[in-house]
């Protein structure tokens, strides 16, 4: 099968906490002959999976490398921890660092948050995933502080997380390699930007029959129908034939004569 036969798809690759439903939804309506493929991804392997052609687009978590890949940033979530329903923090509406000082904060391998100095006490190991890093805090091992999406990802009946000043944010962007852009990501990045089916924006679009000879008058001006030139070549000529004959009027009345 030839490139030129083979059925257009679009591959979406996403990271944990990101719900792209609604998109995908518009897309599918949109687009009902190029079938869209999701894929999770871990955070730390978004990157590698988009340089190495296994997705087309993805939604990352930023920072993203720009020298390598375009990348439209689209919100930034709240930073939360999560902790045991009957932990002291949950008597306040919003947390602030200090508040966990006596705490272990468990700090996963995969934690998307960029830290400059974690709260409250180290634990001895850190949890390989933010989904063990859960298991520990309902064990009572610790908290664990993570972008509020990943908190209701993976939400437990006997957890609840509270909002925590004065921590680090995680970003969401839409990314795809520099180098790769094709007309099914400009699609999906319309549709991402809210942009109507409608919309001249985004891909370009054929001129619609009749719009052709509208867009060059821009560039050029209209040519006059013919005699409509000549007509304003003679208007313009009796207007001066009769300044000429006003001049010759007056040459003939000759001076005013001096009064003595």
């Amino acid at each position: 099968m030839t490139g030129s036969d083979a059925t257009p798809s679009f591959r979406l690759a996403y990271v944990p906490g990101v719900m792209p439903d609604k998109w995908v939804r518009i897309w599918n309506e949109r687009q009902p002959d190029v079938p869209l493929t999701l894929t999770q991804v871990p955070p730390g392997a978004a990157a590698e999976r988009l340089l190495g052609g296994d997705a087309d687009a993805g939604f990352v978590r930023t920072p993203v490398d720009r020298e390598v890949f375009s990348a439209i940033p689209l919100y930034t979530e709240q930073t939360v921890v999560v902790v045991p329903k009957d932990h002291l923090v949950t008597a306040v509406d919003e947390v602030a660092p200090e508040d966990l000082a006596d705490d272990i904060v468990l700090h996963p391998l995969d934690d998307v948050l960029d830290w400059e100095s974690l709260p409250g006490r180290p634990a001895l190991e850190r949890p390989a995933t933010t989904a063990d890093a859960v298991e520990l805090v309902a064990a009572g091992i610790g908290v664990l502080v993570v972008p509020l999406s990943l908190a209701r990802l993976h939400h437990r009946k006997d957890l609840t997380h509270r909002p925590l000043k004065d921590a680090p944010e995680s970003s969401v962007a839409l990314a795809w390699p520099e180098d790769a852009k094709t007309d099914l990501i400009e699609d999906f990045i319309g549709i991402v930007r809210g942009r109507t089916v409608n919309s001249t924006r985004g891909r370009q679009q054929a001129p619609a029959r009749g719009e052709s000879a509208d867009a060059d008058r821009g560039g050029a001006r209209r040519k006059p129908a013919p005699g409509k030139a000549a007509a304003g070549r003679s208007a313009g000529a009796k207007r001066t034939g009769k300044s000429g004959r006003g001049a010759a009027k007056n040459d003939r009345r000759g001076k005013p004569r001096r009064r003595s």
